[in-house]
């Protein structure tokens, strides 16, 4: 905790700061319309901030720097490392996808993934309030223009502008509740915010008026019900290999910093915002799932996906303090953990088929654009297969024991409440298996509308079959990144 571990809590971050600068650099004399050389630099960087995301993570160590405002603990680290994966799986798949569409003529696209990614780091390395926003802040802002990468599209613009006025006022919403919080306590540190909210002498109306507004913010930010306006327009508008980069990294940056403004910051007022977050995870598998089965186009209805997916990594979060105990706390934290990186691990190979069948002049953003996928691609088809149904929770893959965590970890607190809500979750997904399996149907069973075979480049097909595998092996033996998470969580909030 002294200041010689300032520099090497941040290495990375370094690292990645310094490379997106020189890679933006040498981006400007970068003839090929496909970037090449960018894009090997730029894998080749995220490849080495990974490795030392991996040493920090094995290491787990809990180290503080910067006056406590920067925090590299074991919990971080795996989420940061996960979030660089993730992003390097965005850029394979998204390439090809840009390249048809023209843009990567600046190199943009690969600058910009780099500094949300290290808006992500920042994010959950932030011990301290304002870190944490100025982390959001450089993930957001990078975003509403990856967004609007397409300037001559009216769709990506159009989204561009909904998700910039929308993320502005969610925005607004945290730094208010989190100014309140500043203003009861008479500090910006998450530690010292713990310890005075554990004396009860600040006025407990003033930490529930800051929460409300701090549980809207994060609530945006993870797109749950009600605050999930955003998220079908943006993930429809936006070109879908930025869509896949917004859907996937950018949740374990969200789950960060609800567990540190919530649980390392507001434990003592755990009661209060657990009420909170069970109206938004209610919310979130009501109008996710039953909004989802109306759609018709792709990405619209795995976005409403996405709003019922949140609903369960709530409900994790919510499980783990029960009656002043925290004797579930490692369990609960964990499944929710566990969940968040899962999903990003489907949604990354279900986005994935879909800039694998667009190819130029065609967008592949409908349900019925995946008619006899079987027929034209078995291999593909099948990793789509896996991959819904992962999401709606079929056995033996990863999607179900993630679903089963959370549902463990709700049962296991003996409340009448959450087994009840734990009731309502099966229902909900039951309800939402209907959208997935009438992909598959049409995949399987539908006449294809068009006779064209589906190509990659040998990266993207690599990358591909390597994560549809994962999505079934981690379901078959899900212990190993089970525990992995469950040490991480432990370790953090111990210290």
């Amino acid at each position: 905790m002294t200041e010689k571990y300032n520099w090497i809590t941040v290495y990375p971050e370094i690292v990645l700061l310094f490379m997106a600068c020189l890679i933006a650099m040498i981006d400007l004399g970068v003839k090929s319309p496909r970037r090449t050389l960018t894009y090997v630099l730029t894998l080749a960087t995220l490849g080495v901030v990974a490795f030392m995301q991996a040493m920090y993570a094995a290491g787990g160590l809990t180290l503080y720097g910067f006056g406590n405002m920067v925090v590299s603990d074991p919990m971080g680290n795996l989420l940061k490392l996960f979030a660089t994966l993730a992003m390097m799986v965005c850029l394979v798949y998204g390439r090809p996808y840009a390249a048809d569409r023209g843009m990567l003529l600046g190199g943009e696209m690969f600058t910009l993934a780099m500094f949300s990614l290290l808006g992500i780091f920042v994010m959950i390395s932030g011990s301290n309030f304002l870190v944490i926003y100025l982390g959001l802040e450089l993930l957001t802002l990078c975003s509403y223009a990856l967004v609007a990468l397409r300037r001559d599209h009216a769709t990506s613009t159009e989204a561009a502008m909904k998700y910039f006025v929308l993320g502005a006022m969610a925005s607004g919403f945290l730094l208010y509740g989190l100014s309140m919080l500043y203003g009861a306590t008479g500090s910006l540190d998450i530690g010292t915010v713990f310890k005075i909210v554990s004396s009860g002498q600040v006025k407990h109306q003033v930490l529930v008026f800051g929460l409300v507004f701090i549980v809207a913010g994060l609530a945006f930010k993870l797109g749950a019900a009600p605050f999930h306006m955003w998220v079908p327009d943006v993930y429809q508008g936006a070109p879908t290999s930025v869509t896949i980069m917004i859907g996937s990294a950018p949740e374990l940056a969200a789950f960060a910093i609800c567990v540190r403004l919530l649980i390392e910051g507001m434990m003592p007022i755990a009661v209060e915002w657990q009420q909170m977050l069970a109206v938004l995870a209610i919310g979130s598998l009501l109008i996710g799932n039953l909004a989802a089965i109306a759609q018709t186009n792709l990405k619209r209805m795995l976005a409403y996906s996405t709003i019922a997916q949140m609903g369960f990594v709530l409900l994790g979060l919510m499980s783990g303090w029960v009656n002043g105990n925290s004797l579930t706390a490692a369990n609960a934290y964990s499944s929710a953990m566990f969940y968040i990186i899962t999903y990003v691990l489907t949604t990354l190979a279900t986005f994935g088929i879909i800039l694998l069948l667009a190819r130029e002049g065609f967008e592949s953003e409908e349900i019925a654009d995946l008619a006899g996928l079987n027929q034209r691609s078995p291999l593909y088809a099948g990793v789509m297969a896996v991959c819904l149904f992962s999401l709606a929770g079929v056995p033996p893959l990863v999607g179900f024991y993630a679903k089963l965590a959370v549902l463990q970890a709700l049962v296991a607190s003996g409340q009448g409440m959450y087994i009840a809500l734990a009731v309502f979750a099966v229902m909900m997904s039951l309800i939402g298996s209907f959208y997935y399996l009438r992909v598959v149907k049409v995949m399987y069973f539908d006449q294809p509308i068009t006779a064209t075979t589906v190509s990659a480049p040998i990266d993207v097909r690599f990358v591909l079959t390597i994560n549809g595998a994962l999505v079934l092996i981690l379901g078959i033996v899900p212990g190993g990144l089970l525990t992995l998470c469950k040490d991480a969580i432990v370790k953090t909030l111990a210290t």
